[in-house]
């Protein structure tokens, strides 16, 4: 069985870091793109980086670039997501999401066909 499980959400003051990780089982996801993506009460559901199975990231414009780095470790079958500077705006569940293995490039939820049960990241101003 597929499984994302992500860890290391939590609750922090605006300018901390949180190192947030996905931990993929069932089957190796070297060759699937992988994303981060986050969604506030009362929001939708937003891209915020993808990484893909060579190391090539893309970040969403502006709201994190900079700030957030994405990076992948094939052996561990893990993803991270590196979060600097936090802001009250930042407070979000994050998922972790896969695409199927070469898939083309998409920042679009509807894409991507495994989740992660998602994280509470809380960052109080």
């Amino acid at each position: 069985q597929v499984q994302l499980l992500e860890s290391g959400g939590g609750l922090v003051q605006a300018g901390g870091s949180l190192r947030l990780s996905c931990a993929a089982s069932g089957r190796t996801f070297s060759n699937n793109p992988m994303a981060w993506f986050r969604q506030a009460p009362g929001k939708e559901r937003e891209f915020v980086a993808r990484i893909r199975s060579s190391g090539i990231t893309t970040y969403a414009t502006d709201s994190v670039k900079g700030r957030f780095t994405i990076s992948r470790d094939n052996a561990q079958n893990t993803v991270y997501l590196q979060m600097n500077n936090l802001k009250p705006e930042d407070t979000a569940v994050y998922y972790c999401a896969a695409q199927r293995q070469f898939a083309p490039y998409s920042t679009t939820a509807r894409d991507y066909v495994y989740w992660g049960q998602g994280t509470q990241v809380t960052v109080s101003s």
